[in-house]
């Protein structure tokens, strides 16, 4: 008969090892729940579409610099598409076939994005990254919605799977990936489904990157310069989204 007293415990079941978990061969169950985690809490919050938000996060917000630099508009017009967007979606769709503004989570644009839907009375989605000197999720979105990533590549997917709008800020080179990256997308015909793409700022756009000399040098095509629309006002930013989403049900 056996002395319960001088069992060994028991050894961890292999989903609870830890050790495991986070080591090199792990590495593929790793990503696999950086696919399945957000996709249940999608389905369980009801967000299945969203108008996405790319810039900068070293946009300060104006209202806390001494003296607005030369990027900072771009904060307040980021805050104020937002809620105007949000405020639109709240009204002319319910349930699934609303809209989410959606943003790195971080600092700079990304917050200014969450902060106008909040101040619309509306819920955002962020999708952080876990970066060694950057950054933390901002304050505006809600805990259920907000997520942090390890891998790039798969918080990309979740920013354009259910994408149906793309609004890009100045930005840097975490901006220009993303853009670049949907681009390519769009243009090879991986993503089949409609995709307004607004680049914001067209001092910015028109001078840091020459989309006609690409064309010039034959190394894009002309109609590829139609991929996006170069915007520089809310108004005419929220028009041309609003005007091309419409009021129909989204569709994948």
């Amino acid at each position: 008969m056996s002395d319960n007293s001088t069992e060994f415990p028991k050894p961890p079941k292999a989903y609870k090892n830890l050790q495991f978990l986070n080591s090199h061969e792990a590495r593929s169950i790793r990503i696999q729940c950086e696919l399945e985690e957000p996709k249940a809490r999608f389905e369980e919050e009801g967000v299945e579409n969203t108008i996405v938000f790319f810039g900068s996060a070293r946009t300060p917000d104006p209202e806390t610099e001494e003296t607005p630099s030369r990027v900072s508009r771009f904060y307040g017009d980021a805050r104020e598409l937002s809620k105007r967007l949000t405020e639109w979606s709240m009204q002319t769709h319910t349930g699934k076939n609303s809209y989410a503004i959606c943003s790195g989570g971080g600092p700079g644009i990304m917050e200014a994005a969450n902060r106008g839907a909040k101040d619309a009375g509306g819920r955002s989605v962020a999708l952080g990254i876990s970066l060694p000197h950057e950054q933390h999720i901002n304050r505006y979105s809600p805990p259920e919605l907000s997520f942090e990533f390890h891998y790039f590549f798969v918080r990309k997917y979740w920013f354009l799977y259910m994408a149906k709008a793309l609004v890009v800020f100045p930005g840097g080179v975490g901006t220009m990936d993303e853009l670049f990256e949907t681009l390519t997308l769009v243009q090879t015909g991986k993503m089949e489904k409609k995709l307004p793409i607004v680049l914001f700022g067209a001092e910015f756009w028109n001078e840091v990157v020459h989309f006609e000399k690409l064309v010039e040098w034959g190394t894009i095509s002309p109609e590829d310069v139609h991929l996006f629309k170069v915007i520089d006002t809310v108004d005419e930013a929220y028009a041309y989204i609003t005007g091309e989403l419409g009021e129909q049900p989204p569709v994948g």
